[in-house]
Parts: C-alpha cells; sequence; structure tokens
C-alpha cells in the first residue's frame, strides 16, 4: 500500500491492530518500505512511501484491508480508549457475522470481522 506519510501509518497500525514492524529497507528508486507482520498469522503488509511522487489519494470504499477480532465489541472500546474510533459499525451481516470499519491514514479502510459463532 501506498501512503504518504510511512511513519504515521505505521504507528496507527501498531497503536490500532497491534502489528508488528517484521522489517524495514529503503529500495534501489529511494521509496521508504516497511513490512508490518499481523498477529497470529505469517501474513505481512507492505507499506511504502515514495519520493517525490504525487500525493495518494485513496477513492471511497475502493481499497481496504480485513482483520478477524474475537471480541468486535471488545476490540472497539479498547481501540477507542487509545483514541481509534470506529467509522462505520458494527453491522450484523447475512451469514451472522458482525462487521465494523476504522479508518486508516490516506483514506484506506480498516475492516474488523467478529464471525458469527
Amino acid at each position: 500500500m501506498r501512503v504518504n506519510d510511512i511513519e504515521r501509518t505505521v504507528k496507527f497500525y501498531q497503536d490500532a491492530l497491534g502489528l508488528k514492524i517484521a522489517r524495514r529497507s529503503v529500495s534501489p528508486r529511494g521509496a521508504q518500505v516497511v513490512f508490518l507482520a499481523t498477529p497470529n498469522s505469517e501474513e505481512e503488509i507492505e507499506i511504502c512511501q515514495l519520493p517525490n511522487s504525487p500525493s495518494v489519494q485513496v477513492q471511497p470504499d475502493l481499497v481496504h484491508l480485513a482483520f478477524e477480532v474475537d471480541d468486535l465489541m471488545a476490540f472497539a472500546a479498547a481501540a477507542a480508549a487509545r483514541g481509534f474510533t470506529l467509522s462505520d459499525g458494527p453491522t450484523k451481516t447475512g451469514s451472522g457475522s458482525v462487521i465494523a470499519f476504522i479508518d486508516a491514514p490516506e483514506g484506506y479502510e480498516v475492516e474488523l470481522i467478529q464471525r458469527a459463532r
């Protein structure tokens, strides 16, 4: 994911979602790259800030990441205590899952999913 302010974005994912920095690098083109490890998974998210490039402007509802949480209301309460409020939801889906969203920097959305029990 390309971003305007890599430090602000990394801080968001660390503070709001508990992701950890797996590694950092600078590409041959001078791009700052940070890989974030997701809890309880081998998956990583790549965040990139390109030097001297146009500002990132994410279209609404175009790009988002989704994370499963065990208890959406408990997660939302803990996130709110750290200054991150839900931007939409919680909403029960047809499958019985409950979803909500938190806004990340640049307009990216983060979907939170509590699967039906």
